[in-house]
């Protein structure tokens, strides 16, 4: 008996092509397009709105042959998505709502409307790949990085867990967006020029400011400007080896603290919490030789701190800090102890290379420290580490 998968079609490439593929291995598929979101408020109007994601998403499913369903769940989003999005930035954050989705609707909220259509499986067009080892306690899925090293997406899902690991196939995994571009071509589906989406999970290209505004008030504050020449806290090339002391680490996975260097006052904002550690667009901020980058926010004091040029040493740290409580293993068995180290590789960002790096596991959380200083370490984002192609963990920086 053929197993039955839900895919979730999108309306885009990506998705029709992994349907496709699904359909010719042999599976049962099915094709599900959610409804995540209806607010137009703070949407670019170049954009199209869900209405045209839909559209495609079901010609693609009468073309590819298979049946087709909507869900709403666009309250679930708003709730485990948008809602943590506004509590984030209210605390001068940055999060990321393309993990959060992940996690809090593509692999949980649509799942469960999947099985409800009798999936034994759910597919996604991530770019990334999974295997699995068996032990004498079982079998653990291994979550990949895709084969196309530019589209790699597996950074996305670093905070899903074991059992919806499970439950998941990514058809694209091994292909790269080339190879994908020319079977949407071949198959003659119509999304096959469909331009990739862009800005937030479900929601679009937004306009930052305005969209937060529905629930974060703008309040002018000043724009403070730091000297590349003051006295920011600087380490050496190379990882600390396992005599490191515990304030060595604080240190080391300290931010920056501008407030507490020499500045000069150069402007106005209209609210500390709509800006993120090395944004460089809505400053507005003219007359220097290099543009200005945002290096550090006091949203408590509605201050923004600001320093000229990409090569500013208030953008670069040597490490990270995450709570115990923010910890994530997709791999339980590789769970660290207090007291343990282990050298991998990990990203803070999408599309980021690999860097090198060794994490410090306390009582209190992890400590990551970089071979190199890092720019732009920005918390409420996501560091995730790899042990060589694989995903194991991740957490959400604190600081």
């Amino acid at each position: 008996m053929k197993k039955k998968v839900v895919i979730g079609l999108s309306g885009g490439v990506d998705s029709s092509v992994a349907a496709c593929l699904l359909r010719d291995q042999g599976y049962d598929v099915t094709g599900l397009f959610m409804r995540n979101w209806n607010d137009t408020t703070g949407l670019l109007q170049s954009d199209c709105h869900w209405e045209d994601d839909l559209m495609f998403a079901e010609m693609v499913a009468k073309k590819a042959g298979i049946p087709f369903h909507m869900v709403d769940l666009s309250e679930a989003y708003k709730k485990r998505v948008v809602d943590y999005m506004f509590s984030e930035y209210g605390k001068g954050r940055t999060p990321n709502p393309d993990i959060l989705c992940n996690r809090e609707i593509k692999f949980d909220s649509f799942a469960e409307e999947a099985k409800k259509l009798g999936a034994d499986l759910i597919a996604t067009g991530h770019y990334c790949r999974k295997d699995f080892i068996s032990t004498d306690t079982g079998t653990i899925h291994r979550l990949l990085r895709g084969k196309d090293e530019n589209k790699d997406q597996s950074y996305f899902l670093c905070q899903i867990s074991q059992n919806q690991l499970a439950e998941a196939l990514f058809p694209l995994g091994n292909l790269t967006k080339e190879e994908v571009r020319a079977l949407a071509a071949d198959l003659r589906l119509p999304t096959a020029s469909r331009k990739d989406s862009q800005g937030i999970c479900f929601i679009g290209k937004v306009h930052l400011p305005v969209f937060l505004q529905q629930k974060l008030k703008s309040s002018s504050g000043p724009v403070i400007e730091i000297g590349g020449n003051a006295a920011f806290s600087s380490w050496p090339a190379g990882l600390p080896d396992d005599t490191i002391t515990d304030d060595e680490l604080k240190n080391m996975s300290s931010p920056h603290q501008p407030g507490n260097l020499a500045g000069k006052n150069i402007g106005t904002h209209h609210g500390a919490h709509f800006f993120t550690i090395g944004q460089r667009k809505g400053i507005n901020i003219g007359g220097y030789r290099e543009p200005l980058f945002v290096i550090g926010t006091d949203t408590d004091n509605n201050i923004l701190y600001v320093g000229e040029g990409q090569s500013h040493p208030g953008l670069y740290r040597k490490g990270l800090f995450i709570r115990a409580g923010e910890i994530h293993w997709i791999r339980n068995d590789r769970a660290m102890n207090p007291g343990e180290t282990r050298d991998c590789l990990v990203r803070i960002r999408y599309r980021q290379p690999l860097q090198q790096a060794r994490l410090f596991r306390r009582k209190d959380g992890m400590y990551i420290i970089f071979n190199r200083l890092q720019r732009s370490i920005t918390p409420g984002q996501f560091a995730a580490w790899y042990e060589g192609d694989e995903v194991t963990g991740s957490g959400v920086i604190d600081k």
